[in-house]
């Protein structure tokens, strides 16, 4: 666990990453660590495998690629971005039904993009996939009360 002060997210309804409804989603939460830093705490079921006890790597690239758009939105909840490109680092094998963190920060923004690095370490602190990514703010997009509403974006209970 992290010492640092902690910011939980929102969370939406049925978004595969985080969703909470989504029976077939990974259910994750993200807290925000300090300004344009989060991080998630994960234990991946056996479901997601891809080799017997290794987790897949596309279920390693969405933990990934969330942590990336996550960072972005730190101080603004309703700041949605698209992945515009990522870059995946496969280090080692990540375990099924361990604990993992993955860790984000904001790099750089230069207009409508930012760009963001995220690493996901395994239960003994070391590194087992990271990646850069340059995330775009989506055009146009201030999303209302109600239209976060329908989302069911918001902070859920742990």
């Amino acid at each position: 666990m992290s010492s640092k002060v902690r910011t939980k997210q929102p969370n939406s309804r049925h978004c595969f990453a985080c969703g909470v409804e989504n029976t077939y989603g990974l259910g994750m939460t993200f807290y925000e660590i300090g300004v344009g830093r989060v991080i998630a705490e994960y234990s991946v079921p056996d479901v997601y495998q891809g080799y017997p006890g290794v987790v897949h790597g596309g279920i390693v690239f969405t933990m990934l690629d969330e942590v990336l758009g996550r960072v972005t939105m730190v101080g603004d909840p309703a700041k949605f971005t698209m992945t515009a490109k990522v870059e995946v680092r496969f280090r080692k094998p990540v375990p099924t039904g361990e604990p993992l963190q993955i860790h984000g920060k904001v790099d750089r923004r230069r207009g409508r993009f930012s760009f963001a690095t995220a690493e996901l370490r395994l239960a003994d602190g070391s590194i087992a996939a990271e990646a850069k990514g340059m995330m775009a703010e989506v055009p146009d997009q201030t999303m209302d009360s109600e239209q976060l509403e329908a989302l069911g974006w918001k902070v859920y209970p742990d």
